[in-house]
């Protein structure tokens, strides 16, 4: 059972999400708050897998709350909602340490598989809108290409060809067709990149790599 917390200052999106995350058999919510206090207050009294939050939201947003979040001893994954006008927060949310984000309008089964997928280790960017933020910063980030190439030259060829993958939002599953190895072949080489890369999951991992111009 996937333990979920909902995070969203707007209670008919709380409404609409707890619904929806109810609607599956394997996914409990066992907590809702409306701002990043609250929801720092409930991962520390409930044990979160994932956590869905809002980006902007009073008193503390979603992108403080989620460094909070990942500090705490049993850091749940989180999953950032956002509308596309804010590219910019959403980013920043992605570097603090969000597993993913998904624009608000996406389809309800998308947000299922997306919860699915984080609480089993994989990310899940939007990828039409992961691909536009994405590129969107780092052509306004030249100077970091440099420093992360300098890390992307600790990986061997074949982690290189793993995280390339991992970048386009490729599962271990996916990775491990498309490269003809086992999944348990691929979670090995994508624990590896993580400890090379001193990054703290899979998607601080693709910022990276699209950083380093790889994919």
């Amino acid at each position: 059972m996937i333990r979920a917390m909902i995070v969203d200052d707007d209670a008919l999106v709380r409404l609409g999400l707890a619904d929806l995350l109810g609607s599956d058999e394997n996914i409990e919510v066992v907590a809702q708050a409306a701002d990043g206090l609250q929801a720092i207050e409930q991962a520390t009294a409930h044990h979160i897998d994932v956590a869905l939050v809002d980006v902007r939201m009073p008193h503390m947003d979603g992108i403080t709350a989620i460094t909070r979040l990942r500090a705490l001893p049993h850091p749940p994954k989180v999953i950032t909602l956002t509308t596309f006008d804010l590219d910019e927060y959403v980013y920043n949310a992605l570097a603090a340490g969000a597993d993913g984000f998904l624009l608000k309008d996406t389809d309800p089964a998308e947000i299922l598989r997306a919860v699915h997928l984080v609480a089993a280790g994989s990310a899940m960017l939007h990828p039409t809108a992961a691909r536009r933020l994405i590129d969107r910063y780092h052509a306004a980030n030249q100077p970091r290409t440099t420093a992360a190439r300098g890390r992307l030259n600790q990986l061997t060829p074949r982690e290189r060809d793993v995280l390339a993958l991992l970048a386009k939002g490729g599962t271990n599953a996916d990775i491990a067709t498309d490269l003809a190895m086992r999944e348990s072949t691929v979670k090995a080489h994508v624990s590896r990149i993580l400890m090379a890369l001193d990054v703290t999951n899979r998607v601080q991992a693709a910022l990276l790599a699209r950083d380093a111009g790889i994919t």
